[in-house]
């Protein structure tokens, strides 16, 4: 039984260690002002006022098109966001693209979003593959097939890019 416990707990510690930090606020060298870097959730955008002040402005005074966002279906599909809190683009369109995702009742297990640093590097997260130039970057999925990305600023609108992305996976 001793055995047991011992073995259960350096299996538990070992796998602690290899855990990754979600919401990570680290220092902007740059401005000295908190940033996120890492894995993360839009909660700590709403819950920590280093975020919350730009994050639920936009949020609220967004109004997505709804003749638009009837045609948009998220079913299986995928979603990785690539963002830096210390990008203006991302303050904008980053609570826009939430506000969205919450009217489309979207699961957020499907959802992963990286915070980067002004390197565009997320700590302890190989996010190369991603070959991201400009934040934030939101990137659509579905079995394992990229289907779309918009990056920096929507070409139409963000549920209008988003419809355009989804249908032209239709039409494969």
């Amino acid at each position: 039984m001793k055995n047991y416990f011992i073995l259960s707990f350096l299996i538990v510690f070992s796998l602690h260690g290899y855990s990754q930090t979600v919401n990570q606020v680290i220092t902007d060298e740059r401005s000295g002002k908190p940033m996120l870097r890492g894995l993360c959730t839009s909660e700590v955008l709403k819950s920590d006022t280093s975020f919350s002040w730009w994050f639920e402005s936009e949020y609220e005074n967004y109004v997505p098109n709804d003749s638009v966002i009837r045609y948009i279906i998220l079913k299986d599909v995928q979603i990785s966001i690539v963002m830096g809190t210390w990008c203006g683009d991302t303050r904008k369109q980053l609570p826009r693209f939430i506000k969205l995702l919450d009217q489309l009742e979207f699961d957020k297990n499907n959802l992963t979003m990286y915070a980067v640093d002004r390197k565009k590097k997320a700590e302890g997260i190989d996010i190369d593959y991603f070959v991201i130039e400009r934040v934030p970057t939101f990137i659509f999925y579905k079995n394992n097939f990229e289907l779309g990305r918009i990056i920096e600023t929507p070409n139409v609108s963000l549920e209008g890019d988003m419809m355009n992305i989804l249908s032209d996976m239709e039409k494969k």
